[in-house]
């Protein structure tokens, strides 16, 4: 590799992240129905048409800001489980919690890309998917570590699966290895209520209605953890 080729890559690396960076901005001004490769290019002070070199279409674009949020929440949550004690389930689900709640508070308007309303007329690549199953490989995980070292015992509360349901938990084995069906879509429904309430924080449902949200959430959080029944190992 020559050095001006290495030199044209760095320039262009750059050039890729200062418009996804002017993009993501443009989100919270216009949201992502309204985003615009021509007012990026404006914004940079390039022609329009030099923008397409970078990013052949809007949806291409779109896909480069969906991929990087989902990189960033997913590093978010990976870092929170990492630093837990591996044997206390219980602490490692809050952390985990937190996590994607303390994310999205601080972005967004990249979190409404994620999880709002679909952007019309975009269809999201297989590209995508990678990225947006980080943050839901650390969850299957921690169910299943804390299974295995039985350590997920729930309250018997819940009626046994359908065998439609049963087959559809079948699906997320490998997500959740050796995790019985009846736990795996108890902590299906438990990782969507915790995006739930994340999502009623993020978008105003709370406004008027609840003022001391964290209290509330970390309230939340600990009746999830009994939900499923987490409890630290008995070897820790």
């Amino acid at each position: 590799m020559t050095a001006s080729r290495t030199a044209r890559e760095r320039v262009r690396a750059e050039l890729t992240r200062e418009i996804a960076d002017i993009a993501r901005r443009q989100l919270a001004t216009e949201g992502a129905g309204g985003l615009s490769l021509r007012a990026v290019a404006r914004e940079m002070g390039m022609v329009s048409s030099a923008i397409y070199r970078y990013f052949p279409s809007r949806d291409d674009l779109l896909t480069t800001l969906i991929i990087d949020g989902y990189n960033a929440l997913g590093e978010a949550v990976e870092r929170a489980d990492a630093a837990s004690a591996p044997d206390d389930f219980p602490g490692r689900w809050a952390a985990v919690c937190h996590s994607v709640r303390d994310w999205a508070l601080a972005h967004p308007h990249e979190y409404a890309l994620l999880f709002g309303s679909p952007v019309p007329g975009y269809q999201a690549p297989q590209d995508t998917v990678a990225a947006r199953a980080r943050d839901v490989t650390v969850f299957g995980r921690l169910v299943a570590d804390a299974f295995h070292a039985g350590a997920l015992t729930p309250p018997d509360m819940a009626p046994p699966p359908s065998p439609a349901a049963a087959a559809e938990a079948a699906r997320l084995a490998e997500l959740m290895p050796g995790v019985p069906e009846d736990l795996v879509l108890r902590a299906l429904a438990t990782w969507t209520w915790l995006y739930g309430w994340v999502s009623f924080e993020v978008f105003g449902q709370f406004e008027n209605t609840i003022e001391d949200r964290r209290a509330a959430f970390a309230h939340t959080v600990r009746l999830q953890a009994g939900m499923m029944g987490l409890a630290s190992s008995p070897n820790a």
